[in-house]
């Protein structure tokens, strides 16, 4: 009887005990679920201006106009190259991952280039002639689209071009020039280019451009003609300022 009780009154004791052992339980601390990560998406829209340099060459052929048959004669060709250095303006909008833009470039250039005549001598001394061609100044107004990875912009474009051309021809032995001629030439380009942008508003690329001048009646200065044909590669490093478009959070 004595152990029956001693047992009940420990299980009591127990019974009684419990509630304030769970109560002395630490409550689990509350933890916060982190922000989510935001990325930053590069935003091409906007109006730019910049500067670029680099380097081109112009193919050029020359083809001398027969004055009694109008026949053309070859004189041969030659590449007229150099270095160049401009500017560009420009806007451009973005949807999506996709970016067009509208572009005006103008550009200082001095590309020459020369070579004997196959066919035709000086008039005066009968000695062989030397025809020289350079470009000073070309513009391009071209369209583009192309395709945005984050901030990395791989374009094409294409549209118009203009050149400005000087012609020279030279007698040989002595030097001494015997005519000339100028011209401002119309005709096309297409390009490809390659844009990183290194902070919100600027940007640096490399672009290559092709220029489809055609062929053109020249009339020199001592009043004979030739049919001169062109088309030319240019090369450029490009850096742009671009205003309006700041990045963009994507979550």
């Amino acid at each position: 009887m004595k152990k029956f009780l001693l047992g009940s009154a420990g299980l009591v004791a127990l019974g009684l005990s419990a509630p304030a052992s769970a109560a002395d339980l630490a409550a689990r601390p509350y933890t916060k679920a982190p922000p989510p990560v935001v990325a930053a998406i590069y935003d091409w829209s906007g109006f730019y201006i910049g500067v670029n340099g680099g380097g081109g060459s112009a193919h050029k052929s020359w083809d001398f106009v027969d004055p009694a048959t109008g026949l053309l004669v070859a004189e041969g060709s030659h590449n007229a190259t150099g270095a160049t250095a401009g500017g560009q303006i420009g806007y451009r909008w973005q949807a999506a991952s996709w970016v067009f833009g509208l572009e005006a470039q103008g550009n200082w250039a001095d590309f020459s280039g020369s070579n004997i005549s196959l066919s035709q001598v000086s008039a005066l001394t009968g000695t062989p002639t030397r025809n020289r061609s350079r470009i000073d100044a070309f513009g391009l107004f071209t369209g583009q689209i192309g395709y945005a990875w984050n901030n990395v912009l791989l374009y094409v474009k294409g549209g118009g071009a203009v050149v400005g051309d000087k012609y020279d021809v030279f007698d040989v032995p002595t030097g001494a020039l015997l005519a000339s001629a100028r011209e401002t030439r119309w005709g096309s380009t297409v390009g490809a280019g390659l844009e990183f942008g290194f902070s919100p508003n600027w940007s640096v690329g490399v672009e290559y451009d092709h220029l489809f001048m055609g062929r053109r009646n020249i009339t020199f200065t001592d009043g004979f003609t030739d049919r001169i044909r062109q088309d030319a590669d240019i090369g450029l490093v490009r850096l742009n300022y671009r205003w309006g478009g700041p990045m963009m959070a994507k979550y």
